[in-house]
This record gives structure tokens, sequence and C-alpha cells, in this order.
């Protein structure tokens, strides 16, 4: 049992970095004209997309399976996706984020970024804080909260957390278009109303839903679940809804600009000055 055990937890480590790899290398030959940013972002959003696509399933297995008893219904892949695929992809996508940005600025001719360093290092955690932050709770809160500190309840609400990755394939959607200056056609405008849809449905409005839920559960009013809660589980629940809120605030910000943009008359060209007369 735990040679199988190991096999599935060094799948999950070698799935992610090896597809990213081979990313990499395919997409270079074949868009030979591609800086490294483009290479490396787009290989790393497709590989994201390819895990939440995997966290989606496994989320709408377990939430249809325990949906009848949401306390005490039990799931293995509420546990085995955590440990075995959602640790060994977020330990990959903090250093596959890191080479994203080294490589951007990199690109963009920073003096710094020539090699690889403690102030490249730095420089990431600084500019993407709330990103890191949010792996490494994942990693320090939610493994030991799903592995031991459940006393084998609770796999419903395991399963609407894989649900928040549902617009992840969106969000990489959008941010690949922006890399290869396509952001101005419909399908990155269709793709936005897409992100701005299943981020608040999936990461949003799926918290009054988990609580909903609880509440069904035991007969209370949605109004009386945060009280009956343990302190410690809403205010787990408030850190995870917080940069939620914050990332979709500036999807919203974002997302205006451009229906601005869109609405702005096209800059008219100056008149022609009137060719000079013959003396």
């Amino acid at each position: 049992m735990w040679t199988w055990m190991w096999a599935v937890v060094a799948s999950g480590a070698v799935l992610f970095p090896g597809l990213f790899l081979a990313l990499r290398s395919s997409l270079r030959r074949v868009f030979s004209r591609w800086s490294d940013a483009d290479v490396v972002l787009v290989s790393e959003r497709l590989v994201s997309s390819v895990h939440a696509l995997m966290a989606t399933a496994a989320g709408v297995v377990v939430v249809t399976s325990c949906w009848n008893d949401v306390i005490n219904a039990r799931h293995r892949l509420a546990t085995d996706f955590v440990v075995y695929y959602g640790v060994p992809y977020m330990t990959y996508d903090l250093f596959a984020m890191y080479l994203s940005h080294f490589h951007r600025f990199r690109v963009k001719g920073h003096e710094e970024y020539k090699v690889h360093s403690l102030q490249t290092l730095q420089s990431f955690v600084r500019r993407e804080f709330l990103l890191v932050l949010h792996h490494i709770a994942l990693l320090t809160v939610l493994l030991p909260v799903t592995l031991f500190f459940r006393k084998d309840q609770g796999d419903f609400f395991i399963g609407c957390l894989f649900l928040t990755e549902v617009s992840t394939p969106f969000v990489s959607l959008g941010k690949i278009l922006i890399q290869l200056n396509l952001q101005e056609g419909w399908v990155h405008k269709a793709n936005g109303g897409l992100v701005l849809l299943t981020f608040f449905l999936c990461r949003i409005a799926l918290f009054p839903f988990m609580y909903w839920t609880y509440g069904r559960h035991y007969g209370l009013a949605p109004h009386r679940v945060p009280a009956h809660l343990p302190l410690a589980t809403n205010l787990g629940s408030a850190c995870i809804l917080a940069p939620q809120l914050y990332w979709f605030i500036l999807l919203c910000r974002k997302g205006y600009r451009l229906y601005r943009r869109s609405l702005a008359p096209p800059p008219t060209a100056p008149p022609t000055p009137p060719a000079a007369k013959d003396q």
C-alpha cells in the first residue's frame, strides 16, 4: 500500500513540472519568434489550466457525492487530491510563477535580471506577495486541516474549495491573450465576461453557499451559522475570502477600463496640410 501511495505522490510531483518543461520546449520550437517570457508565461498558464480542470472535476465528484450529508459523508478524493496533486502543484507553481516573473523583467531589459539571485527572488515576492502568501497558506494551513484536524468530517466543503479553480482557465486565457497582444479581439472581451462570472460565483458566492448548506444541515437560519461555527473556522473562511474580494475588485476595474476604451472613438488622423502653391 505504501508503495502505491508514494507512486501516486510521485505522479503528481512529476506531472506538473514535466508538463511545464514539455510545453516550454514545444512552444519554443513551434513559435520560434516568441521571447522567453512568452514561452514561460504560456506554458505556466496552460499547466495551471490543466490543474484547474483536474481540481474542478474532483470538486464536482466530491460535492455531488456528499450533498445529502455535508458534514459526515466521505469521499476519498477530498484528501487524495490535496495530497497527491494539490500539494505538488502549489509547490511547482511557486517556482513557475517566479520563473515567469524573472523572464518577463529580463526581456524588459532590467540589468539585475541577467542571472537568478536573491535580489530577483525578493523582487518576485514583493510584486506577487498576495499570490505567494496564498500558495504558502494552502500548503501550511489547508493541508494540515484536510489531513489531521477535520475529524473525518466536511469532505463536502473540501470539494467546494476545489471548485474555486473553475475560473482559472479563463484567467489564464486572458493573460495569454494579453501577452500575445490579442486583447482587442472579441475572444478577449468574451473571456473577460466569463472571468468575472466564474470568479464571482466560484470564489466569492461559494462562501455564502457553504454557510447556507451548513445551516441547512443543522436547521439553522443563514445569519445564525457563523455563531454556530468555531471562531477558527470563521477566521479561516475570512482569510481565504479576503484576497478573492481584492482580486475581484481588480478584475472589475480592469474590465471597466476595457469597456470604456471600447466605447472611445478611434483616434482621427490630423488633417493633411494643403500642398504649397507654385510660386
